[in-house]
């Protein structure tokens, strides 16, 4: 059974999500919300608290709390950069390079590269910013023969794959994602405007060009409640098979 500010926050979420409730506007006071949902001012609080945590909204003078956002929801069901990504949800995306330094690279880059053991690679750090909001860390290993392109942009440019492929030609193909939460670290949590320990949603990818020849190994450290990743299946692209003799095990 669903814990009743569960569905009181899908419920505000709904409202959210549909324009019900514009960005700005203030949500209905915990006492109206309390009697439309026949639930304590404490149940709503929960709720609200657990949409605070995904940034749908937050509080600025009073009780009363405002909707500070929709829902960012990223698919994996095309290929986009971040930059991309951004600009189709009508976000305004801006980034930063904060490091770029070529050094060997780790054994599992070289793995994940196809790199020979004390290869080179070019280390870069970038802050993402979604709307001035600072949303994403990322972390990334460059193979060699990318590194002069990545080297050459400048420190502000808001997308180095959209900007390799105009500029060098060199075209990006995502081979596997891996995701997963980790707590933030003291540089994380600098970065990201939050506290030691905190959880960050983390992103892990292979990016490879049309022939296969890797050109990053990237790590993306996500704020909480700053991005939804959305992922679509179905039974005819994968077939969910059952053996009746086994339920009757």
């Amino acid at each position: 059974m669903t814990a009743l500010y569960v569905e009181i926050a899908e419920g505000l979420r709904r409202s959210i999500l549909s324009g019900e409730y514009p960005v700005g506007a203030r949500l209905p006071s915990e006492s109206d919300l309390a009697d439309r949902w026949s639930a304590s001012r404490g149940t709503v609080r929960q709720a609200v608290a657990l949409l605070t945590s995904e940034g749908l909204i937050g509080s600025r003078q009073g009780a009363r709390r405002i909707v500070l956002r929709r829902e960012r929801r990223h698919s994996f069901a095309e290929l986009h950069s971040f930059a991309q990504w951004a600009r189709a949800m009508g976000y305004r995306a801006t980034s930063r390079f904060l490091h770029r330094e070529r050094r060997p690279a780790t054994p599992e880059e070289a793995r994940r590269l196809v790199l020979p053991e004390g290869a080179g690679v070019l280390d870069v750090l970038r802050l993402r910013y979604l709307d001035g909001e600072p949303v994403m860390v990322e972390r990334t290993a460059y193979a060699a023969w990318v590194a002069p392109a990545v080297e050459a942009l400048p420190v502000d440019c808001v997308s180095i794959m959209d900007s390799m492929a105009e500029e060098a030609g060199i075209v990006a193909h995502y081979g596997e994602h891996l995701i997963d939460a980790v707590p933030a670290g003291s540089d994380d949590a600098r970065l990201l405007r939050v506290r030691r320990g905190s959880p960050l949603l983390r992103q892990r990818h292979l990016t490879s060009n049309p022939d296969g020849r890797p050109i990053e190994w990237t790590e993306d450290r996500y704020r909480a409640g700053s991005v939804t990743f959305n992922v679509s299946n179905s039974v005819g692209t994968a077939p969910l098979v059952r053996d009746p003799g086994a339920l009757l095990m």
